[in-house]
């Protein structure tokens, strides 16, 4: 069966707009599909495909607390009636990080480059688009105050940097008990990214509701793609699935990734099965 996942449109970092991912999704004979824009789902609503079992469904950033990386853990909905709740903490977030859009260019016009935040702000809130600091880069570099997006970076917006405002994310266990309370089956999304962080994390949070690892990810070849599934069934999880793709620029992936029939099917119950876990 193909599965996708985990995607993206421009109600996040995605170029296309929801409705298109989703008849790209179609295109690909996608069987089940979630759109899992980043900390939002503005989207869910527009990105159905035909035939196909969608879910609603986001990716959520979150704080690792002991070492400070950003992990990105997959949601979806399976109907609780908490999700709403998940939804307005993700809301409250993105407030967050509209402030501090504000802030950074406060900080920015007192180096002498001024950036209007205020329509970025104003899209993003109509959109669900969420912001940060590759937003201002770019509207730096078309106003010329920075000769490249690296440039940006290096001289104004690095990490703990004279214009950096450091981001209040939701911590690793505070998006997993949200999940918790809204029965969302929830998955490390491209723990490659992560490494053997992301074996320990499987570890220490399978008993806190992770019950996936995002196993069959594009890109992967036979030997690393073994190494999840290893994980997951030495832990008792879900092998789950997606392209993480962005567009058609997006040359390394297409929507859809297939998995093996028993791999299906209980990746299947796991989303729908009334007896969830």
């Amino acid at each position: 069966m193909r599965f996708e996942l985990h995607c993206h449109s421009t109600c996040s970092d995605g170029t296309e707009a929801p409705s298109a991912v989703a008849s790209r999704a179609a295109e690909r004979g996608v069987a089940v599909f979630a759109l899992t824009d980043h900390d939002t789902c503005a989207g869910t609503a527009a990105a159905v495909v035909a035939g196909a079992q969608t879910l609603r469904a986001v990716e959520i950033s979150c704080e690792e607390p002991a070492t400070g990386r950003t992990i990105h853990l997959l949601a979806y909905d399976r109907g609780g009636a908490a999700w709403a709740a998940l939804e307005a903490k993700l809301d409250e977030v993105r407030q967050a990080r509209l402030n501090r859009m504000r802030m950074m260019g406060a900080r920015l016009a007192q180096r002498g480059i001024r950036i209007d935040v205020e329509p970025m702000i104003e899209d993003a809130a109509r959109s669900g688009r969420t912001l940060g600091r590759p937003d201002l880069a770019r509207a730096m570099v078309a106003a010329g105050a920075a000769s490249s997006f690296k440039d940006a970076f290096a001289r104004h917006l690095y990490d703990g940097g004279p214009v950096d405002v450091p981001n209040r994310a939701l911590t690793l266990p505070e998006a997993l008990a949200l999940g918790r309370a809204a029965n969302a089956a929830m998955s490390l999304a491209h723990p490659h990214l992560y490494d053997h962080l992301g074996v320990q994390l499987c570890k220490q949070h399978v008993a806190d509701g992770l019950g996936g690892v995002e196993a069959f990810y594009a890109g992967y070849d036979p030997r690393e793609r073994a190494r999840w599934i290893e994980l997951a069934d030495a832990l008792g999880l879900v092998c789950t699935g997606g392209s993480d793709w962005h567009g058609p620029e997006d040359a390394s992936a297409q929507p859809g990734v297939d998995l093996p029939d028993a791999r299906s099917d209980a990746l299947y119950a796991w989303l729908f099965s009334s007896s969830r876990r």
